[in-house]
C-alpha cells in the first residue's frame, strides 16, 4: 500500500531563478542519477506544483520508505549532493523551517468524505 506525503518549500522570488529551476526539473534538465537515486528510495511518483515562487511536492511511496533512510542515501551519493547543492541556489526555506531544512511535510487538514 503506497503511503503519500506533500512537502512545501519556497524558492527565491526572482523570475529568471525560477525559469532556471523549472529547466532542471524538465526532462532535459532533470539528471538522471538524480532521478534513480530517487526511485531507489522507494518513492514511486513525485509530482512538483508551483505558484508564484511556493512549491508544491507530492510523493507516493512504498511501504518500505523512510525519510531517515533517504538522507542517509543520499548524504553518501556524490551527484545527489552536487544537485542539492545547485538546487539550494534557487530555494530559500520557509520562515517556520527548522535550520537548514529545505522541504517542510505539509499536515494533511481536509479529505472529501
Amino acid at each position: 500500500m503506497r503511503k503519500k506525503y506533500c512537502l512545501a518549500l519556497d524558492l527565491k522570488d526572482d523570475s529568471e531563478l525560477i525559469r532556471q529551476y523549472e529547466w532542471f526539473h524538465s526532462p532535459e534538465g532533470a539528471w538522471p542519477e538524480v532521478l534513480d537515486s530517487i526511485k531507489a528510495s522507494g518513492i514511486e511518483l513525485m509530482e512538483i506544483y508551483r505558484t508564484g515562487n511556493r512549491l508544491f511536492m507530492i510523493m507516493e511511496v512504498s511501504e518500505q520508505f523512510s525519510f531517515k533512510a533517504k538522507e542517509r542515501l543520499d548524504a553518501t551519493h556524490p551527484k545527489v549532493q552536487e544537485w542539492e547543492q545547485l538546487m539550494w541556489s534557487f530555494q530559500q526555506p520557509l520562515p517556520w523551517a527548522e535550520e537548514g531544512q529545505k522541504w517542510v511535510l505539509m499536515d494533511q487538514i481536509f479529505q472529501l468524505p
